[in-house]
């Protein structure tokens, strides 16, 4: 398991190898927020007057950084990637790749920014910088997006392309008839408050997750130390680019910085459909966290 102090490493090495003032003043910021893989959005702009950069160049600095959260026991192939909010956050995603279980479970450095500022409040992403061109799967993952029509894709070495132009003929909620997107209001309905504070966090994380094609609303939350961690399922129109809500929340704890803290509970609650997160969940509970009994809620 990569723990913080390995991405401490990474990140020094980064600085060191790059040799950037841009770059040396991301790392102080992160540095003094405990390696909290966000910055917020009066930063991001002090940092383009500062250094004459557009956020969109800001954040192609950035990514090299971001990779550095990266978790990849299997390809070791480090993978960064920017997601600028419409507030003007910026939100670190990184690929993380998990041991001992299905291939499948991998979280994508686009899922990962994405998912990251979904949870973390954001209305919208404008943009996503990433240190690789994206794959088919993280294309059809960010067609889900409210702005999917006006999402801008910065690449190292080609800059300001619109996501269509690597997804033409694209096929997405709208050739479902759903209404809405990722990231705008979820339309659900109220459940009965739990007794139990981590209970009720799994709760409102399954209804406010997003599953319009099956209604398999799904959410899962982490009790470390004092804090309470949610993650939630994100489905996709074309199913197999789905994030699981575990692995959302385990993206979530690494890219605040809470990496090394154990999980001492994990519960999980999800509505009954065709459709169940529960074995994969208990499979990665048990390899990756060693939570040998998952707490289960059923909607």
């Amino acid at each position: 398991m990569s723990t913080l102090s390995t991405i401490k490493e990474h990140l020094i090495q980064c600085t060191v190898e790059q040799s950037c003032p841009i770059i040396d003043q991301v790392f102080e910021y992160l540095k003094r927020q405990d390696y909290k893989a966000q910055l917020d959005a009066a930063f991001v702009a002090q940092c383009c007057a500062q250094f004459s950069l557009t956020p969109a160049q800001l954040a192609l600095h950035c990514v090299s950084l971001a990779a550095c959260y990266a978790l990849t026991p299997i390809s070791h192939f480090y993978v960064g990637a920017v997601a600028i909010g419409k507030s003007g956050t910026f939100y670190f995603g990184a690929n993380q790749e998990f041991a001992a279980v299905a291939i499948q479970q991998t979280v994508h450095a686009e899922q990962s920014a994405i998912a990251h500022a979904w949870l973390a409040g954001e209305s919208a992403i404008s943009d996503i910088a990433v240190n690789a061109t994206p794959c088919g799967h993280c294309r059809q993952f960010m067609n889900e997006l409210n702005t999917a029509d006006s999402l801008k894709i910065h690449l190292p070495h080609s800059q300001n392309n619109p996501l269509h132009s690597y997804l033409p003929d694209s096929f997405g909620p709208k050739d479902l008839d759903i209404k809405y997107a990722l990231f705008d209001l979820p339309q659900t309905q109220p459940v009965a408050p739990q007794k139990d504070e981590l209970a009720q966090a799994a709760v409102t994380a399954a209804r406010l997750s997003h599953a319009p094609y099956s209604q398999a609303f799904s959410g899962v939350a982490l009790q470390i130390g004092s804090q309470i961690i949610s993650g939630r399922y994100i489905e996709n129109a074309a199913f197999n680019p789905s994030l699981p809500p575990l692995q959302s929340a385990l993206n979530y704890r690494r890219l605040l910085g809470l990496s090394d803290m154990p999980v001492s509970r994990l519960i999980m609650a999800e509505s009954p459909t065709a459709l169940s997160h529960r074995a994969i969940t208990e499979e990665l509970a048990r390899h990756y966290l060693g939570i040998e009994q998952l707490e289960y809620i059923l909607l």
